[in-house]
């Protein structure tokens, strides 16, 4: 009985010792990659607002090139002027969070499902010859199973899309998860966000083949295939980011010369 019961503290003793040392080894290595994973996720969010924007980064310095074409800047929402960026803030996601830099939404307001929308958010631009070429706009809202997060790019009209697409979500494989297929997402390019002398969005998804020469069919895009919540978040979230509660007021300065 003696040998069964040393046999058995062994045996635990050993486990926790393993335990301990593979946690002290992912620990470390954790910390020890933490700016290594830092830099790549600030690498694949540039190239994302590039690919947005249509410029080509493969084969290129995308850190460099990002710096070359793309102007980041701070809009304050409600007022859609360029401000600095609040004492606090790190990132628009994490500053959602925060109570003193966000404004909750009303159920009415929050058709994106995402509850608050923080007070500033960033903003890209492409200039060309000192004059604005091109603007890419965060975008983010729930879609059946995730938050989808991405960039919408559009032309210097502000109502023409250049492109748009998601950096981050959890859609099913194969149905919403096909918001990453470059065929849908080639549907985007050329689309309209306003009807003429609006600023009230659109822009949406149908079901079907959208028929080119249809009545609207410039502010339609085809709906994911067997995918209706997804679809309907992608609307519900690029109507929100381009209405008055997101984007619409800065696009409005713009226009007119006053961000």
């Amino acid at each position: 009985m003696a040998a069964n019961n040393d046999s058995i503290g062994r045996t635990v003793t050993v486990t926790l010792l393993l335990c301990l040392v593979c946690s002290i080894i992912v620990s470390a290595a954790a910390v020890l990659l933490k700016d290594t994973q830092l830099k790549n996720k600030d690498l694949d969010r540039k190239k994302n607002i590039l690919a947005a924007a249509k410029i080509d980064y493969q084969g290129k310095d995308v850190d460099a090139l990002f710096n070359e074409k793309i102007i980041a800047k701070h809009v304050d929402l409600k007022t859609g002027k360029y401000v600095e960026k609040p004492s606090g803030y790190k990132d628009a996601k994490r500053a959602a969070k925060e109570p003193s830099l966000s404004t909750e939404l009303t159920r009415e307001q929050d058709i994106a499902s995402i509850k608050r929308t923080a007070n500033v958010m960033p903003v890209y631009l492409v200039n060309k010859d000192d004059a604005l070429e091109k603007v890419i706009l965060p975008v983010h809202g729930y879609g059946l199973w995730s938050t989808l997060y991405g960039f919408l790019a559009l032309e210097n009209d502000l109502n023409t899309v250049v492109g748009f697409g998601f950096y981050s979500h959890a859609e099913t494989p194969g149905l919403g998860g096909e918001v990453d297929n470059p065929k849908w997402k080639a549907l985007w390019p050329g689309k309209k966000i306003y009807a003429e002398g609006s600023m009230e969005p659109k822009i949406g998804l149908v079901k079907g083949t959208v028929v080119p020469g249809a009545p609207n069919a410039e502010f339609k895009i085809d709906a994911l295939s067997g995918a209706t919540l997804t679809s309907d978040g992608v609307t519900k979230l690029v109507q929100f980011w381009m209405g008055g509660n997101g984007f619409a007021n800065f696009l409005t300065n713009l226009k007119a010369g006053e961000s």
